[in-house]
């Protein structure tokens, strides 16, 4: 039988160090999906995050590549993606944004809205994605609850309408004022923060001495957010003119449990979705997916390649013949799983909302389409524009096999934008990255995974632009440029600089030379 209860498909986005895959942890942990959380540096006898799994995350302490989570909570069936903050992972962030229905935004309460945080923001809006904000770390000196409110209405243009108010400034985090309620909700630390952090509601009347000046506070800028009439509409929510607010503490898990309730209270339901075509699929219509991210090497023990795919419409059952869109042929799913970080089970049914892996389904890569009845294709998601580019080869050429091998699956999985040509020849491929980090994944799994240690030689290009076949032949020859392809049959004019693109596009008017989405710094 489907499985009917309603489905919550979120991301966690945020600039590098505000605590994403923390709070990810904390929220598994209240859904008591875990029973013990762990800490993005793995100190002492603290694990790693269930999120960060690669050997990178668990030695930098950040997120290098999204990971998803799903588990129940209140009856409800929770997707969860947690994604890397860095900018020069912005496509995989990208990536996880075309696949959710809503975005915790988490801002560091000692920061603010940071450069990162924005751009990340920007790609919601565009998308159309609701927006809850958190106010992590409030454990911790920061700026002035009221400060805050007004950074995000000024930065994002985004009424702020806090549904819980800090007890306490920044550094002295008694608990929370539920605004919905009127209640005192007050946390008690545990041990490190790694299980879940007792509260108690009481009524104003019930508020301990000790906790009577912070209440108050809390109560008079609560009188004056009412004044300023800064409530929670959920039509202007959904509408992407609000932002609802809650403050915590991820890594004291402070505040995790009203986030929780609050998602499951008003974030979206999955909707209709568009194709290419204009046609839209209903999520009661025949089943359908698409997916956007593919990743191998998460199980040391085999080599796995899992594709993972939003539900979009209808019931998947494991087993069915889907057709894959950009192909039309059919394959089997008899493989499918279900996925918690870098755990998997296999899955014999989900339905839409859902993120589902496709194990070893060599023929999907990211943006592929499948279904089942009517035809059906989703927008593909764009590349961004790289910045970075270097030549690779195999650092032992008698393990040249093993370097083809890892380049060809880190180009599916989009790790980095492999560009070729008659010219450098299959053995020197050019690797286009948004940011430099994103060799060091490369170098990372070539040496580790494959067993293919490699070498980079550094390229002076600084710029890319989309060409076509008369562009790349007019271009053939010219200094400064090169004309490389990518593995989507996309051609990429590469330039030394912006100077060189402009004055080459001004030149030569005639020749297509299209500007790519920008991702990086």
């Amino acid at each position: 039988m489907p499985d009917t209860r309603p489905r919550r498909t979120f991301a966690v986005i945020s600039h590098p160090d505000a605590g994403k895959s923390t709070l990810t942890e904390a929220l598994a942990l209240h859904a008591r999906v875990i029973t013990e959380a762990g800490a993005v540096h793995g100190k002492g006898d603290r694990r790693a995050t269930v999120s960060d799994w690669m050997a990178m995350e668990k030695a930098r302490g950040i997120s290098i590549t999204s990971a998803a989570l799903q588990f129940v909570y209140r009856d409800h069936v929770i997707n969860l993606v947690d994604t890397p903050g860095h900018s020069d992972f912005s496509e995989d962030t990208y990536r996880v944004l075309s696949a959710v229905d809503s975005a915790v935004m988490l801002v560091d309460a000692g920061k603010g809205l940071e450069p990162q945080t924005l751009k990340l923001f920007k790609v919601c809006a565009l998308r159309g994605i609701p927006v809850m904000t958190v106010i992590n770390k409030w454990d911790r000196p920061g700026l002035s609850a009221l400060e805050l409110m007004d950074l995000i209405q000024e930065k994002i243009r985004l009424r702020p309408t806090p549904l819980t108010w800090p007890v306490g400034e920044a550094g002295d985090f008694r608990g929370v004022l539920d605004r919905r309620t009127g209640e005192f909700v007050k946390y008690t630390r545990t041990a490190g923060g790694a299980t879940r952090a007792p509260e108690r509601r009481m009524a104003p009347d019930e508020v301990e001495p000790a906790d009577a000046l912070a209440w108050a506070t809390a109560v008079e800028e609560h009188e004056l957010l009412e004044l300023d009439e800064a409530d929670h509409d959920q039509d202007r929510f959904l509408a992407g003119e609000t932002t609802p607010v809650m403050f915590a503490s991820a890594l004291q898990n402070f505040g995790v449990a009203q986030l929780l309730d609050l998602l499951l209270d008003i974030a979206p339901d999955p909707s209709p979705t568009e194709g290419v075509d204009g046609s839209v699929r209903k999520v009661e219509d025949d089943f359908s997916a698409f997916v956007f991210k593919v990743q191998s090497g998460m199980n040391n023990a085999h080599r796995d390649r899992l594709a993972y795919a939003r539900v979009v419409s209808g019931t998947f059952e494991r087993g069915m013949v889907v057709t894959h869109a950009g192909s039309g042929r059919p394959f089997a799913t008899k493989f499918a799983q279900s996925v918690f970080g870098r755990d998997t089970a296999a899955v014999e049914s989900a339905e839409p909302g859902d993120i589902i892996g496709f194990v070893n389904a060599q023929a999907l890569r990211v943006g592929d389409t499948v279904y089942v009845g009517d035809p059906i294709e989703y927008p593909p998601v764009p590349s961004f524009a790289p910045e970075h580019f270097v030549t690779a080869s195999a650092g032992d050429i008698g393990r040249y096999k093993q370097f083809r091998r890892g380049i060809e699956q880190l180009d599916q999985e989009g790790v980095v934008q492999v560009l070729r040509s008659d010219l450098r020849g299959d053995q020197n491929p050019v690797l286009a990255a948004v940011g430099p980090m994103q060799f060091e994944v490369v170098e990372d799994r070539m040496t580790n995974e494959f067993n293919s240690p490699i070498r980079f030689s550094r390229l002076d290009y600084q710029v890319a632009r989309r060409t076509d076949a008369a562009g790349a032949a007019a271009l053939a020859g010219k200094r400064g440029v090169e004309v490389l392809e990518r593995s989507d049959g996309t051609r990429l004019a590469l330039f030394v600089d912006q100077w060189r693109a402009q004055v080459t596009a001004r030149d030569n008017p005639d020749i297509m030379l299209e500007a790519l989405p920008a991702g990086g710094s």
